[in-house]
């Protein structure tokens, strides 16, 4: 049987910040593999480093030292150029505020990333129709967001982050503003695409229901792994996972 394709890799990844003489280390030396195809969740109390870590993945961001590759190119021997077309069609983001335009409604929303890729008007409309309709939201179209429920809001971002077919979705903290039924059916549905679409999910997260989903788990403490699990290996009470992330993270349950 041949060995699962790494289609992100980190090596000896480190990320500092500079504050007022002070230096902040927000990642000090992650190696770190995601497999293609895989989800993957990232779990740590906060500062722990998981959203600087998606920065360096996605190609926000720089390192100080160490290297990060995206389907085997270095991103930082990439030009801006090149690192915007990798954001464009490779990266998919999913946010804990949504982040989505206020005066588009859900369609427009899903249809702005394709935009940028150049697609031709009649063809981006049809695509983000079907992809509405794939979350659910094929009656909630012509809706601004105001129009729209929390989760309605999230399944709008879900389908704007597979619009230009990415080959990594980057999910920060995707149910972090969703109450305990909405953040199941989003964690669900991020699974469903995750299998009918052959994406890769890697999940910054507080949300242990993430767990139930994933195929490995990543625990991140003071911007260093601290250890990798497989889903089959975890076995723990719900206090003893907040004893494992830290007294101090808010976990919803």
């Amino acid at each position: 049987m041949s060995a699962p394709e790494i289609i992100v890799k980190t090596v000896d990844l480190h990320k500092y910040y500079f504050l007022r003489g002070e230096t902040v280390k927000a990642l000090k030396g992650i190696n770190l593999d995601v497999y293609r195809n895989e989800y993957l969740s990232i779990l740590g109390p906060s500062g722990s480093g998981k959203t600087t870590l998606f920065n360096m993945i996605g190609g926000l961001d720089k390192p100080t030292k160490g290297t990060v590759y995206f389907e085997g190119y270095d991103l930082g021997k990439l030009s801006p150029a090149q690192l915007a077309w990798i954001r464009c069609f490779k990266v998919g983001y999913i946010f804990q505020t949504f982040n989505l335009i206020p005066i588009l409604t859900a369609l427009d929303n899903v249809a702005l990333p394709m935009i940028f890729a150049g697609v031709p008007k009649k063809q981006r409309i049809e695509k983000a129709k079907k992809l509405l309709e794939r979350v659910g939201l094929g009656d909630r179209l012509y809706h601004r967001p105001d129009e729209l429920s929390g989760g309605q809001q999230q399944r709008v971002a879900i389908a704007r982050a597979l619009a230009n077919d990415p080959s990594v979705i980057l999910a920060d903290e995707p149910t972090g503003n969703l109450d305990l039924h909405t953040g199941l059916q989003i964690v669900r549905l991020l699974k469903e695409l995750n299998v009918e679409r052959g994406v890769t999910v890697i999940c910054a997260t507080h949300d242990l229901k993430m767990i139930d989903v994933s195929d490995r788990i990543v625990w991140l403490r003071d911007g260093m792994v601290e250890h990798i699990e497989k889903r089959m290996g975890i076995d723990l009470t719900a206090e003893e996972l907040i004893a494992e992330l830290g007294a101090n993270i808010e976990l919803e349950l």
